[in-house]
């Protein structure tokens, strides 16, 4: 198993330095890659925190990335759901990791943050 973190995806999306995003393309596009979900949580916020990306673009991208067929996650699923509820919900990242942990395999969530609790399926 090959696992990368997140400067060599923030890299290759970003785009921002020539000779590591080579070097992160030739790992990301010839590699069988698994992408853990605390590694996608923390490239969500450093594209949203530090390089002022919208979560439209953010959800966008990292979607396109995860289609790629050598990418895995540690669930699929949940991993994509919350990309698009990070995007359409106005939450961060994280809460919507939980809200789809509650809609796809039916975890319950316990938070005193109102739209997450909204946002779960009453158990």
């Amino acid at each position: 198993m090959e696992i990368v973190d997140a400067n060599i995806v923030l890299r290759y999306l970003l785009k921002d330095h020539n000779r590591l995003y080579h070097e992160s393309k030739q790992i990301l596009e010839r590699n069988a890659i698994h992408i853990p979900t605390e590694v996608i949580a923390e490239i969500v916020y450093v594209l949203e925190k530090v390089y002022n990306v919208p979560a439209n673009r953010i959800s966008e991208a990292l979607t396109k990335l995860l289609d790629y067929p050598n990418i895995t996650t540690p669930d699929n699923a949940v991993c994509y759901e919350s990309l698009t509820i990070y995007n359409s919900e106005n939450i961060d990242f994280v809460d919507a990791l939980l809200v789809c942990y509650n809609r796809i395999h039916g975890a319950i969530i316990h938070t005193f943050d109102k739209k997450v609790q909204k946002l779960c399926r009453a158990e």
